[in-house]
This record gives structure tokens, C-alpha cells and sequence, in this order.
């Protein structure tokens, strides 16, 4: 399930049919809540014009959704978009920072500036 969800309607619903197609899944979900994003202001109905994101996550709204739904989360690790080629300036002047921040602790990088998708492992 790679960058799926957030696309989803009732991504709840869909979580639970899914649950029992396979033993493991793999999720893929951007994690679009930040301080940055929130003082950007408009990231939110961006994405949602020109990605389709109805949802926006964090590590934890994201973990425990799955956890919610009954998924044992068995592992996890943040996937950075700051590899990704970038057309704003804004993403392309905070791509450093979002490096030395991850360096420093992921975790704070991805709730300060953003920047990042959770994958994650379930059973």
C-alpha cells in the first residue's frame, strides 16, 4: 500500500478489508502534519489539489490508526523526500536543513520541518 491511504475516503473501512489479504503489509504514508507545514499554511490544501491527499498524517496519527484498526505494526522507518527532485523553492531551500535535522534526531525532523513518509511494516 504505497501512498494510498491518505487518498482514501473512508481509508478506515479499506484498512479493515485489506486486513486479511495477507499476512504482512507495507504501508507507504506521507506524513504531511509539521510545524513548517502548519506556519506554511497552505501545504494542507495543496496537496489535496494536486495530489489528491484527503488525509494528513504523523508518525503517531499514522501508527495508531493501524494499530486501531487491529494491525500489529512490527517495524518502521521514515522514508525522506528530501532525495525526491523538488519544482517549489520553498522545497528546494529546506532540503539541507530537513537533512541535518534527520541527522540529528528523525523524529523532531519530521515533526518540525517535514518532509517525510513513514513505511511501515504490519501484520
Amino acid at each position: 500500500m504505497l501512498d494510498v491511504v491518505e487518498h482514501l475516503e473512508d481509508y478506515f473501512s479499506f484498512l479493515r478489508d485489506i486486513k486479511r489479504k495477507s499476512q504482512y503489509k507495507l504501508f507507504h504514508i506521507p506524513l504531511e502534519i509539521s510545524v513548517q507545514g502548519v506556519l506554511r499554511g497552505k501545504i494542507f490544501l495543496r496537496n489535496r489539489d494536486v495530489h489528491g491527499h484527503l488525509h494528513h498524517f504523523t508518525k503517531e496519527t499514522a501508527l495508531r490508526t493501524l494499530e486501531d484498526i487491529g494491525y500489529e505494526v512490527l517495524d518502521y522507518s521514515y522514508s525522506p523526500e528530501s532525495e525526491l527532485p523538488a519544482d517549489l523553492i520553498e522545497t528546494k531551500l529546506i532540503k539541507l536543513p530537513r537533512k541535518w535535522f534527520f541527522a540529528l534526531n528523525e523524529d523532531w525532523a519530521a515533526r518540525l520541518l517535514g518532509g517525510f513518509r513513514l513505511l511501515v511494516l504490519a501484520k
